[in-house]
């Protein structure tokens, strides 16, 4: 068994580096990495399925479906428009009304899919007022990390926590993060504007162009539309009641995606619903299962957990924050999905070790990954993606130029989720 955890450790160290050199795509990695490890017998097939979340990877389908569908009506575009004008087409308020916008978007879709809708009407509105876009692209990028840390299916570390611990409903995390979550947010919303205030200003007859935009003409398909707030309706109705009705929430995710694939008919539909779920990053969910299951089967975690304890001294306060911060400060370096992977089970054993309040540390796990990721440009899949669109048009988002506004903004957050953290639980 000695043998088979140094073999684990190497194998999942090994392919953790190559993740972070991004020389390789990291979907590939993760599942040679499971492939090996069920090769070299440290677990076996039939361990390394039971260890694959298929909860958390029918929820991501689910919802990814129901948003594909969803985004042919032109409905995000509306929303984006109507708020510029609702801002009066100045650009401080248009800066607020986006950010809030993807913030309350990135909630309830998955951030990637939010920023993806939201960065090409931001072109748009920013061409008119003839201002720089990147601004109003930084602070979607970090309203997309703070808005999705808001509920279950918010953000893939927040989908996997809440699939891992059944007692976690998705009222939890609305009850438990919501709150704290507006917060950051109020407390973004000024600084944005300090740090990008000189950056922002149009004329009058700029602004009158943005208020001359049709939102009405964003929206191509009305029935389709009709059908996709039905589905959606129910879907999100079914995530507050699923605890009730003894229902996981990937089954109501694929009920919400399959219903609305009734309403809407035709095999037409079926194609382009299963072209928008992202398989690329539902098979890096399941080659990440199978690699962290090799530190399960052979022990490693266990040892960490003991590890984690002895240096907290089992106290929940303590290893609340020390989750905290290492997981905000690892997530704005690494990807954050791999390392909630690796946590997870980690508390799982240090509540078999003695701590019996394991709360606080799941939600400390959860704020941590999620805010974490606005750190750095490299911190969360959004970042990247924002800054790979603004590049194709010609406005590039460096490390650097990043750093300077996300990271004293994640740190701030950090500090505001430690004091709500002990306020609320550990006092």
């Amino acid at each position: 068994m000695e043998q088979q955890a140094i073999w684990a450790i190497g194998i999942f160290l090994l392919i953790y580096g190559l993740i972070i050199s991004e020389k390789i795509h990291r979907t590939i990695l993760a599942m040679l990495g499971a492939i090996v490890m069920v090769a070299m017998g440290i677990v076996d097939q039939e361990t390394a399925l039971h260890h694959i979340d298929f909860n958390t990877i029918g929820l991501l389908v689910g919802m990814m479906m129901i948003v594909g569908i969803t985004a042919e009506t032109g409905l995000f575009k509306y929303a984006a428009v109507k708020s510029a004008k609702l801002a009066k087409g100045k650009p401080r308020r248009i800066l607020i009304a986006l950010f809030v916008v993807t913030a309350v978007a990135s909630a309830f879709l998955d951030n990637v899919t939010t920023v993806l809708l939201m960065v090409p009407v931001t072109f748009s509105i920013t061409r008119q007022l003839r201002i720089n876009p990147l601004p109003f692209l930084m602070s979607q990028i970090i309203a997309s990390n703070v808005g999705g840390t808001a509920t279950l299916i918010g953000d893939p570390p927040n989908i996997m926590i809440g699939s891992a611990v059944k007692e976690l409903t998705f009222m939890s995390f609305i009850s438990n993060l919501t709150p704290v979550i507006i917060i950051i947010m109020l407390a973004y919303i000024p600084l944005l504007l300090l740090m990008f205030s000189k950056q922002i200003k149009s004329t009058p007859e700029l602004q009158q162009s943005i208020m001359n935009m049709d939102e009405k003409a964003m929206i191509t398909d009305h029935k389709l539309l009709r059908k996709c707030l039905t589905a959606l309706g129910f879907t999100i109705i079914g995530f507050f009641l699923h605890q009730a009705l003894h229902l996981e929430s990937a089954t109501v995710a694929l009920a919400g995606a399959f219903l609305l694939l009734l309403l809407t008919g035709g095999e037409h539909m079926l194609e382009k619903a299963f072209h928008s779920v992202e398989w690329i990053t539902i098979f890096f969910f399941i080659g990440l299962f199978v690699l962290v299951s090799g530190l399960v089967e052979t022990g490693v975690i266990a040892e960490l957990a003991a590890k984690a304890i002895d240096l907290t001294g089992g106290d929940v306060l303590m290893s609340s924050m020390m989750i905290l911060w290492v997981s905000a400060i690892a997530s704005a370096f690494l990807d954050n999905i791999p390392f909630v992977a690796t946590m997870i089970p980690l508390i799982q054993e240090m509540g078999q070790m003695g701590i019996t309040n394991l709360e606080p540390l799941w939600w400390s796990l959860a704020l941590g990954a999620c805010l974490g990721g606005n750190g750095t440009l490299i911190g969360a899949s959004a970042n990247l993606i924002v800054a790979g669109l603004a590049g194709k048009e010609g406005y590039p988002i460096t490390f650097m130029k990043y750093l300077k506004v996300g990271f004293p903004l994640m740190l701030l957050s950090i500090v505001i989720s430690s004091i709500y953290l002990y306020l609320r639980y550990l006092m």
